[in-house]
């Protein structure tokens, strides 16, 4: 029976795993849960949503809507879990975390090709085919494996999660529900500020107390990456910075009076049921007593029950121009995968993409098959070719978005959205190839 070993059940693991599985090869997936668990880690599924519950965007001519779109073509475990758990969201995709956990966990575990091993692994062997998607968390031990593996060329940075309230404790007759530009359907709940009330909050943010990081490293340097920034990190940045970033108040009114606002907190659905909601653009590095102090400033939460508070935690990724290729192996060792954040690929889409590109290429290389490299015009294959040959002395996580695409063959008028949509056009095409020559594989 052809084998390989794909570590880590994660969004990236998992859709390796079930990609290798579609092509006929063997996969025994090992995963640590739930004898072990990483610190932002709660509940035994795979593909567990440890951050965010939205996806991003679902536009096409957003990067990752266009990434989603792709993905969601050519078969995606993880789209179509997302598709199938969605949540009201507007213009985003956004999904219940715990029933979309639960559909990639079933679909993993019912797999014939697959055999599920709860173990947590500490060694990669060299001869053996094998896709590393263990997370931006990875076991101390196996941690220690990949360093010693990659000669020490790795780096690292951290990551926040935003605050989770109760729905029935908000009082809905300070916030009320829409979304900006009216775009979508009125799925935010929005809660308004007057200038006054945030000068306050920003002056009492700035001023709170930060939760202290006992599991990293003491004296070494807080590197965030800009689309986890803390809010209290981001609020430090300037008075008005918060008011153009999670708190702007452009194209948001209040549907019944109309008024506009100086600063507005944005709270997106958590679950199918709507009976949790996250707050927006609030991942926080806060101590928890102050998360509760200081968001209670915030218009109609005053009274809110935190169904979980922000928690902030290292992520470790590699220097993957110096080590991997746009298939995602090791140029040292084609029999050595790696999927996932840790390849330096940023967010949930981002990374089941790698997880999808490194489970074909894993499969094909176990059938002696050539690798498979995805082309540069879809965000797919962009993301690989980002991957592999980006700076490798001022390398740093990316977001799908058209920069890491080639440009077009002609010259688009009507702005950057027009020029996105020739793009996304471009790359559609190419995935509907795609698609029908991975069948063939």
């Amino acid at each position: 029976m052809i084998n390989i070993n794909v570590y880590g059940a994660g969004l990236a693991g998992s859709e390796a795993a079930w990609q290798a599985a579609r092509l006929g090869v063997h996969v025994t997936l090992y995963e640590m849960k739930p004898s072990k668990k990483s610190p932002a880690h709660h509940t035994d599924g795979f593909a567990e949503l440890v951050c965010s519950n939205s996806l991003r965007s679902a536009e096409i001519t957003n990067g990752s809507g266009l990434l989603k779109e792709e993905l969601y073509r050519m078969g995606s475990l993880i789209m179509e879990a997302a598709k199938a758990t969605q949540v009201a969201a507007g213009g985003a995709l956004a999904v219940d975390r715990h029933l979309f956990s639960e559909y990639v966990t079933e679909k993993i575990r019912e797999c014939e090709n697959i055999t599920v091993v709860e173990q947590e692994m500490t060694d990669i062997p060299e001869d053996e085919i094998t896709v590393v998607a263990t997370g931006p968390l990875t076991s101390d031990a196996l941690a220690a494996k990949i360093a010693d593996m990659i000669g020490g060329k790795s780096l690292y940075f951290y990551d926040a999660a935003a605050p989770i309230v109760d729905f029935d404790t908000i009082d809905m007759s300070k916030a009320f529900f829409a979304s900006r530009y009216d775009k979508g359907t009125p799925d935010y709940i929005n809660c308004p500020m007057t200038e006054s009330e945030y000068k306050a909050f920003y002056n009492e943010m700035i001023n709170a107390e930060e939760a202290k990081l006992h599991d990293f490293e003491e004296g070494a340097k807080l590197k965030v990456f800009e689309g986890c920034m803390p809010v209290e990190v981001m609020a430090r940045r300037g008075e008005d910075t918060l008011r153009f970033g999670p708190m702007k108040p452009v194209g948001i009114k209040n549907p019944v009076t109309g008024e506009e606002y100086y600063a507005i907190v944005q709270l997106r659905r958590e679950n199918e049921e709507g009976t949790m909601y996250n707050l927006v653009g609030f991942q926080t590095h806060l101590t928890w007593g102050e998360q509760k102090r200081v968001f209670r400033m915030i218009p109609g939460l005053e009274n809110a029950e935190f169904l979980r508070y922000g928690v902030m935690h290292r992520n470790t990724f590699l220097c993957s121009p110096d080590l991997l290729d746009a298939d995602y192996s090791m140029r040292s060792n084609r029999n050595i995968f790696f999927a996932g954040q840790m390849t330096g690929v940023e967010g949930y889409i981002e990374s089941s993409a790698s997880g999808f590109v490194a489970g074909v290429n894993a499969a094909l290389r176990a059938l002696g098959k050539e690798s498979f490299i995805f082309p540069r015009e879809m965000m797919t294959g962009a993301m690989a070719y980002y991957v592999s040959h980006g700076d490798k002395t001022t390398f740093q996580p990316m977001n799908a978005n058209f920069g890491v695409m080639p440009p077009l063959e002609n010259k688009v008028k009507g702005g950057k959205r027009v020029r996105n949509e020739a793009h996304a056009i471009r790359a559609l095409a190419k995935t509907d190839e795609i698609k029908e020559v991975i069948k063939s594989l």
